[in-house]
C-alpha cells in the first residue's frame, strides 16, 4: 500500500473516500447556481475581452476551429472530473484523487503546483484592475487600486462561502450578460437586424481566406485557446463546500462546460465576423476590442466606458474565484500534513484563514513582480503557470484511469455522469494535452513555459521529499514515546 497521510490511512483501509466536510470543518453552503457561476467567473477572464488578438493572430478566422478543439478536451476533462468529484467531494478535489489513486507525490505536486498558478494568475488580474481603474481616474497611482482591490477580496474570502459565492455569482453574471449582449449585437449587425445594412460574413473568407495561416495556426493558437476552458475543475474544488454533491456537481458541470463553449465559439466566431481578422489581431488595448468595435458600431453611447466596466468586473470576479481555489488548495495541503499545521485549521465560520493569508502573501509577491520586474520575466513566469496547469489537466486525466479500474462496475452504474467508451476518450485527451506541451516551445512567448514549469517541479519536489522526511521522523518519535510510556 501506498504511503498515505494518517487522516487518509484509516478512511482507505476502510474503503471509503478521504475526509468528508464534515471532518475537514468546511460548510456546505454553496448551491448549483453559485457553483455555476464561480466555475463561469473563473474560467472567462479579460482574455476574451481584450486578449483574443494573440489567437485571433496565430490562426485568422480559422481560431473558431481552435476553440472548438479546446471544447472537445475540456468536455472530456469535465466528465472525468464529475465522477471522482461525486465518489470523493472533498475540497482537495483532484489533489486527493491522485493522492489516493496514484502516489502521494503526484497528489502534492499537483496541489501545489494549482495553488501557485491560482496565486501567479491573481497577481495578474489584480494588477489589471488597477490599469482599468486608472481609465477613470488617471491621476490616481496605480498601486493605490491594487491595494484597496487586494484588501476588498480578501476580506471577501474571509466570509463564509454562501456569502462568497452570492458574491461571485453577480459579479460573473456581469460578464455573461455582457458577452450575451455583445452577441445579439454582433449578430444584429452580421445580419442587418434593423436599419443597418448587413455586414454578412465576408471577413470570414477574405484577407487570406478562413485558414489563412493553415491548420498549423489552428493547433499554435490551440496552445493558448485550451487555457481559455482551464476552469471546469473549478467545480471538483468546489465540491468540498457544495449542497448535496452527488446532486448539484454534475448539474453544475454540464451547465458550466456547455455554456463556455457556446460563449466563447459563438463570441470568437462573431469578432472575426464582425472585424477583418489582420486589422484586430493588432489592437490589443481596450478601444480596439472587438466587443468596443460592436458596441459604437451600434451606436451605443459611451462602448469604451461600458467595456472598462466590464473587464473590471472580469478581472475582480477572476480574482476572487482564483484566491478561494488557491486557499482551498494549501489548505488541503496543510490538512494532510504537507504544509504547517496552522495553513490546514478553519475558523468558527468555515473558512480556512491561514492557508488564505499564505495565499495573500503569495498575491503580494506575484503584484510585485509584475509591477518591479521586467516585462519578460513576468511572462515566463505565467507562462509557467500555463504549463502548471496542463500539468494539473494531465493528471486529472491519468488519475481518472486508475478510479475507473478501482471503482466497482455497480457504483460506475449508478454515477449520473460518466464518461463513455472508456478508456478511449481519456486516452486521447491525455495525448492532446501532451501535443499541445511539445507545441509550446514553437509559440512565441511560450517557448520557456514548459523548461520553466520542469524547474518549478523539481523544486516541489524536494519540498514533497523533505515533508516525507520530517513526517517520518515525528512518526518514529511519537511511536519511540509511545513505547517508552508502555
Amino acid at each position: 500500500m501506498t504511503d498515505l497521510p494518517r487522516p487518509m490511512v484509516a478512511s482507505t483501509l476502510a474503503g471509503k473516500s478521504p475526509p468528508t466536510t464534515e471532518v475537514e470543518g468546511l460548510h456546505r453552503r454553496l448551491g448549483q447556481r453559485q457553483l455555476t457561476m464561480m466555475a463561469i467567473g473563473g474560467a472567462i477572464g479579460v482574455g476574451l475581452f481584450l486578449g483574443s488578438s494573440v489567437t485571433i493572430r496565430l490562426a485568422g478566422p480559422a481560431v473558431i476551429f481552435s476553440y472548438l478543439l479546446g471544447a472537445c478536451i475540456a468536455l472530456i476533462m469535465s466528465y472525468a472530473l464529475a465522477e471522482m468529484a461525486v465518489v470523493h467531494p472533498v475540497a482537495g478535489a483532484f489533489g486527493v484523487y491522485a493522492e489516493k489513486y496514484l502516489n502521494p507525490w503526484a497528489g502534492f505536486s499537483v496541489r501545489a503546483t494549482y495553488g501557485v498558478a491560482q496565486i501567479i494568475a491573481i497577481g495578474a488580474e489584480v494588477t489589471a484592475a488597477g490599469i482599468y481603474m486608472s481609465f477613470w481616474f488617471p491621476n490616481v497611482p496605480q498601486w493605490i487600486w491594487v491595494v484597496l482591490v487586494s484588501a476588498a477580496l480578501v476580506a471577501l474570502n474571509a466570509m463564509q462561502v454562501n456569502r462568497l459565492g452570492e458574491f461571485e455569482y453577480w459579479f460573473a453574471m456581469i460578464k455573461v450578460a455582457a458577452i450575451v449582449t455583445f452577441i445579439i449585437v454582433g449578430l444584429s449587425l452580421i445580419f442587418g437586424i434593423g436599419s443597418r445594412s448587413a455586414i454578412g460574413l465576408a471577413n470570414l473568407t477574405h484577407h487570406g481566406g478562413l485558414l489563412p495561416a493553415g491548420w498549423k495556426g489552428v493547433w499554435l493558437s490551440l496552445t493558448i485557446t485550451v487555457t481559455s476552458y482551464m476552469g471546469v475543475e473549478i467545480i471538483a474544488v468546489t465540491a468540498g463546500e457544495a449542497e448535496h454533491p452527488e446532486i448539484s456537481i454534475p448539474r453544475a458541470m454540464r451547465s458550466i462546460v456547455w455554456r463556455l463553449i457556446l460563449f466563447y465559439v459563438l463570441a470568437i466566431a462573431i469578432m472575426v465576423a464582425l472585424v477583418p481578422w489582420n486589422e484586430s489581431r493588432n489592437s490589443s488595448t481596450l478601444s480596439g476590442s472587438p466587443f468596443v468595435t460592436a458596441f459604437a458600431a451600434a451606436h451605443i453611447p459611451f462602448a469604451a466606458a461600458i467595456m472598462n466596466f466590464v473587464v473590471l468586473t472580469a478581472a475582480l470576479s477572476s480574482v476572487n474565484t482564483n484566491l478561494y481555489l488557491s486557499t482551498r488548495m494549501l489548505f488541503s495541503l496543510g490538512r494532510e500534513g504537507y504544509a504547517p499545521e496552522w495553513i490546514g485549521k478553519v475558523s468558527r465560520n468555515g473558512v480556512p484563514h491561514g492557508a488564505l493569508l499564505a495565499s495573500t502573501a503569495g498575491i503580494i509577491a506575484a503584484i510585485l513582480l509584475a509591477i518591479f520586474a521586467p516585462r519578460n520575466a513576468f511572462l515566463m513566469l505565467y507562462g509557467t503557470a500555463v504549463a502548471g496547469m496542463l500539468f494539473v489537466w494531465l493528471v486529472i486525466l491519468n488519475t481518472h484511469l486508475q478510479f475507473r479500474k478501482a471503482i466497482t462496475s455497480e457504483r460506475l452504474k449508478n454515477l449520473p455522469m460518466r464518461l463513455r467508451a472508456h478508456p478511449f476518450f481519456t486516452l486521447v485527451g491525455i495525448f492532446l494535452l501532451l501535443a499541445i506541451s511539445v507545441t509550446t516551445f514553437f509559440v512565441d512567448g511560450l517557448q520557456w513555459s514548459v523548461p520553466a514549469f520542469c524547474v518549478f517541479l523539481g523544486l516541489i519536489s524536494l519540498l514533497y521529499v523533505q515533508s516525507r522526511r520530517s513526517g517520518e521522523k515525528s512518526r518514529t518519535t511519537e511511536d519511540t514515546s509511545i513505547t517508552n510510556l508502555s
